[in-house]
């Protein structure tokens, strides 16, 4: 078994001990080499297993080996190619259900490049721009292309009234890691509409893009 995918498989299990992927919700991906494995549908990232992994091409050509059945993947794996097909160096999807992401893609973005106004410099130095992309059907390959197609700089998005989808180039994410920061749907949802709120201002939300090097604006 790949080391990428063991990685991916305890990064799950960390996700779904944390509260952000309840029940058989959320499903990963990884991808070796010019392949992508992914969660099946109805697991549970909690107890994920590499045996539970279906095995499709870049382009979602099924790969298969001998004559027994394969786990029949995530109906979410047209966004997972589309994150691909977004950055030849990406690693590892991670799409996910968490309540803070739920409640977060139900609101109206605060920008079109991030639905996520900097109330703290977290938002800037560790997710950058979270776009919020327009509601389809879980599975619906319109969103997926919604995803592919966009033209903002991007690790990860907000699905609109669904949850999260996030990609990393290098190894898969700890639970601390995977967009949108919790903090910040958490804080928005305490601010409320108040106008009075500080946000960080224009310089300071440059001085965190040069030294972090997250996508901004």
């Amino acid at each position: 078994m790949s080391d990428l995918v063991e990685e991916l498989l305890a990064a799950g299990r960390g996700l779904a001990a944390s509260g952000m992927s309840p029940g058989t919700s959320g499903n990963v991906s990884v991808r070796v080499g010019d392949e992508v494995r992914l969660s099946a549908s109805g697991t549970s990232l909690a107890t994920l297993t590499a045996e539970q992994m279906d095995r499709t091409t870049l382009d979602g050509t099924p790969v298969t080996e001998g004559d027994g059945p394969t786990p029949r993947p995530t109906k979410e794996w047209p966004l997972h190619l589309a994150m691909y097909a977004r950055d030849p160096e990406y690693r590892c999807v991670v799409h996910l259900h968490s309540p803070s992401a739920v409640a977060a893609s139900c609101l109206a973005p605060w920008r079109e490049h991030t639905a996520f106004a900097p109330v703290t410099p977290y938002v800037v130095m560790r997710v950058g721009n979270v776009p919020l992309v327009r509601y389809a059907a879980p599975g619906d390959p319109a969103q997926a292309e919604r995803v592919r197609g966009s033209a903002l700089r991007f690790h990860g998005a907000l699905l609109q009234n669904h949850g999260s989808i996030a990609a990393r180039r290098t190894r898969p994410p700890p639970g601390d890691r995977a967009p949108p920061h919790p903090a910040a749907p958490r804080a928005r949802r305490l601010l409320g509409d108040r106008l009075d709120a500080r946000l960080l201002t224009d310089d300071e939300v440059r001085e965190l893009v040069e030294a972090y090097g997250q996508p901004w604006g």
